[in-house]
């Protein structure tokens, strides 16, 4: 299955490598910043994110934040040249980060990664669109329940309205 993957990066080089090592089996976007990651989140259902960790005016960490609310589903992936531990253990705690790589990343390593990935995108889809059914069904057995509880207490409720009118008619001393 093709899937929609975002990379983000400020270094045209990196972006050009990344693409080249998954356009044959997904297709894949590219943004060099994050307002321009954020603008096609907002376009095109994306399963995976990639993003540089060090990029200007916003971090890959801040990027990553501001998906969530945007796309819950989508799995993010940071890549970084450097270390800011604390930041970036705080992202992986809260659930918005799947992995972080380090640059320079091993190809084979970071599509085993990807693979991966994206099985725990589908994973979490799954779940979703399942909860909801399961939503969809209790509701409608509290209604019918609902339903049966009128039924119960009222039997005329099971009678459409001309046969409640006949009824009357029946009953009626004129």
């Amino acid at each position: 299955m093709k899937y929609k993957i975002l990379i983000v990066d400020d270094e045209p080089a990196n972006l050009r490598a990344l693409k080249r090592l998954f356009r044959n089996e997904h297709e894949v976007l590219t943004a060099t910043s994050g307002a321009e990651a954020l603008a096609a989140l907002e376009n095109h259902d994306v399963a995976l994110l990639i993003a540089d960790q060090r990029m200007p005016e916003m971090t890959g960490i801040e990027l990553v934040e501001r998906t969530v609310a945007l796309r819950p589903h989508l799995v993010r992936i940071l890549l970084t040249g450097y270390t800011d531990v604390s930041s970036l253990i705080e992202a992986i705690n809260c659930g918005h980060v799947y992995k972080y790589i380090t640059k320079p990343w091993n190809n084979e390593e970071l599509a085993i990664t990807v693979s991966r990935a994206l099985a725990h995108y589908d994973a979490v889809k799954t779940r979703h669109n399942l909860k909801m059914v399961n939503d969809r069904l209790r509701a409608r057995l509290n209604e019918i329940a609902e339903l049966a509880t009128t039924d119960e207490l009222a039997p005329e409720a099971r009678l459409g309205p001309a046969m409640r009118e006949r009824q009357l008619d029946l009953v009626s001393p004129n």
